[in-house]
């Protein structure tokens, strides 16, 4: 909810129609202090101009909101903003609806804003929109707004109504959880554990905290059995999926890698570890007995089009979705946590799908983590926040993405 003091009805002065573009590359978030607990944050957002602007804090999750009245022009996330994919993670910016522009910078704790100003626009430079957070106890965090807007200028007219699109269903969330491996592929192994039954058992959680928000939720494979790549895909069509998501919990050599991580699909791996652990993968299945490589060759380039199109943004927003609410949950995650890799079970062309990488087995730290039961209530916990929200989120990108 969004705190604006009222003020008398008049007219709205001119306003700027000239889109607005944020300069990533010039903008920065820098956490102030030493490292530890909660620090305060300093947010300058570079502009190509000033506009009427508000900042917000929001709850569940906790987060900022920056809204600027003028028409977006670009998208983009942490990962182009210095310092931000380290501390803010989840960041993310583009156009909000008709003539307007919205930043959201999930938080690592409650916070307060304690200044935020707009800087004009000198010729030949960039506007500057700062905004300073101070931690707060959690009892003392309280949304509220600031800005430089009156809000009349915000009760803009209903955009038109139009159809309803086709293209989400009606009725509750339907997601489908896949456990890696399983059957005659064990998948990882350490010691007495092994990555399939240590999926299966993360599955059977993530599924119970989503049947408590309301979500209906199907497993790809409900006990240790061998299931083929494209069958896990086939399974989440059949079950009338709205979301796909594939549970791992690998080995690297020592040091490779640590922490989690959410993979979406691209046709080159973002570094070597994402490479080798998709070859990984795929290498398990054709053991079972199933080679995908021919059967997808003379549709690949038509489903990878769509996906492009369509889907992948779907699946790269849910990955965000996960990845801000695994850094707010306290989860470690690795110093890129989000990632593209050749995953067979990914490819889907009309279901958003994501990997997540839960952790390592052949980290102890990541181990000791996945057998605590503890640790994996708060694991499956921001999971499923992350697919709700995602999926509220999603529900109102639909018609703009449709018109």
């Amino acid at each position: 909810m969004l705190l604006l003091a009222a003020a008398p009805a008049r007219a709205a002065p001119p306003r700027d129609t000239a889109p607005v573009t944020l300069d990533g590359a010039a903008s920065s978030v820098i956490a102030e202090g030493r490292p530890g607990k909660p620090r305060p944050l300093l947010i300058e957002l570079r502009l190509n101009r000033s506009a009427p602007w508000r900042v917000a804090l929001l709850a569940d999750p906790v987060r900022l909101v920056v809204d600027l009245l003028a028409p977006g022009s670009g998208a983009g996330d942490a990962e182009v903003i210095p310092g931000a994919a380290e501390i803010v993670p989840g960041l993310r910016w583009g156009p909000a609806g008709p003539g307007r522009m919205r930043v959201v910078v999930p938080l690592p704790a409650p916070m307060a804003v304690t200044a935020a100003t707009m800087t004009d626009a000198a010729p030949g430079k960039t506007a500057r929109l700062a905004v300073r957070l101070a931690p707060v106890a959690a009892d003392l965090f309280q949304p509220q707004g600031h800005g430089s807007a009156l809000p009349q200028l915000w009760d803009l007219p209903q955009p038109a109504a139009v159809a309803p699109p086709s293209v989400r269903r009606p009725g509750p969330l339907r997601v489908t959880l896949d456990p890696g491996h399983g059957g005659r592929d064990p998948g990882a192994v350490s010691g007495n554990i092994t990555e399939a039954a240590m999926m299966l058992q993360v599955a059977r959680e993530v599924q119970a905290a989503l049947q408590q928000r309301g979500v209906e939720v199907t497993l790809t494979r409900p006990d240790d059995r061998f299931m083929p790549l494209e069958r896990r895909m086939t399974a989440a069509r059949g079950a009338g999926a709205d979301a796909f998501i594939s549970l791992h919990a690998d080995a690297l050599p020592a040091g490779a890698a640590a922490g989690a991580a959410v993979f979406t699909w691209t046709r080159e791996a973002d570094d070597r570890a994402a490479r080798e652990l998709a070859a990984r993968h795929d290498r398990d299945d054709l053991l079972g007995g199933m080679d995908l490589a021919g059967q997808d060759d003379e549709v690949t380039g038509v489903l990878m089009d769509i996906a492009q199109t369509d889907t992948l943004p779907r699946s790269q927003n849910l990955a965000q979705f996960v990845l801000s609410e695994l850094a707010l949950g306290r989860i470690a995650i690795r110093k890129r946590p989000v990632k593209g890799a050749a995953f067979s079970v990914l490819k889907s062309p009309d279901i958003p799908s994501v990997l997540i990488e839960t952790g390592f087995l052949s980290d102890s730290a990541d181990r000791a983590n996945l057998t605590d039961p503890v640790w994996r209530a708060e694991l499956s916990g921001a999971i499923a926040r992350a697919v709700v929200a995602w999926a509220e989120d999603d529900k109102l990108r639909d018609p703009l993405l449709r018109r």
